[in-house]
């Protein structure tokens, strides 16, 4: 079974997130998978830039309770997005929740349409939203990761481009991406490289610093008893025993 297709078009490859099954959320096959599809990517001379998209009303539903990577794959996946030296372009038309907002505040520029909404909902699973944090509290502002992170709201496409998740929130996603595949085609791979690394500097100094440390608290709270009722109650579809 194959979790992400691929497709090329003048110099653009597309990554296509295709697991209905799960809504894309990030199991162990899916996150492998798109590791090795970046890394056919960054080999192929070919490519300019890469396009990350998705099957269904769903960019990526968060961590698969069910299989879920490891944390050090998934930090290894986001870490692996930003230090590509080819842009990253993130599609997206439909629900991003959990850790798919840290797959999407990876990519180097995000497009989302009026169909998307975002959550992060960790909170109340009894859980954080620990190793997405290297790649979302360098972009998003602070007061808005403050608020969300804490309460686990649902937003929309406007407000997550007000709060720097996303790029831009378009009516037409594909007409928005026009100019920017455009101008990402026209720009040599040298000169694209060289301006990646200088606006992705600060995004990898966090893992550096912080990576370590995260991933030992994503597996603490994992492995607790508290999470261990939210994520069941999760997935019987229940409110968990502390709410009131």
């Amino acid at each position: 079974m194959t979790f992400v297709g691929r497709t090329s078009d003048r110099g653009v490859a597309t990554l296509t997130l295709d697991s209905p099954a799960n809504r894309n959320a990030l199991s162990a096959a899916l996150v492998g998978e798109l590791r090795e599809s970046l890394a056919a990517c960054a080999a192929d001379a070919a490519v300019r830039a890469v396009l990350l998209t998705h099957t269904g009303t769903t960019f990526c539903a968060g961590a698969d309770l069910t299989a879920p990577p490891e944390p050090e794959a998934f930090v290894g996946l986001m870490r692996a997005i930003v230090a590509l030296p080819k842009p990253v372009v993130a599609r997206v038309e439909g629900h991003v929740r959990a850790g798919g907002l840290g797959l999407l505040a990876a990519c180097d520029i995000a497009v989302a349409g009026p169909s998307s909404t975002f959550a992060l909902t960790e909170s109340r699973l009894g859980l954080a939203p620990a190793v997405i944090s290297l790649t979302l509290l360098p972009r998003v502002d602070r007061r808005a990761a403050n608020r969300y992170y804490l309460t686990g709201e649902r937003f929309d496409a406007a407000e997550a481009a007000r709060i720097s998740l996303v790029t831009l929130a378009a009516e037409d996603v594909d007409k928005a991406l026009v100019p920017v595949l455009d101008g990402l085609r026209r720009a040599s791979p040298q000169g694209l490289a060289a301006s990646k690394e200088l606006v992705t500097a600060t995004v990898l100094r966090s893992f550096d610093q912080y990576a370590e440390d995260l991933i030992a608290r994503s597996a603490a709270l994992f492995a607790s008893d508290e999470a261990r009722e939210g994520m069941t109650a999760f997935l019987e579809r229940r409110d968990p025993g502390w709410v009131r």
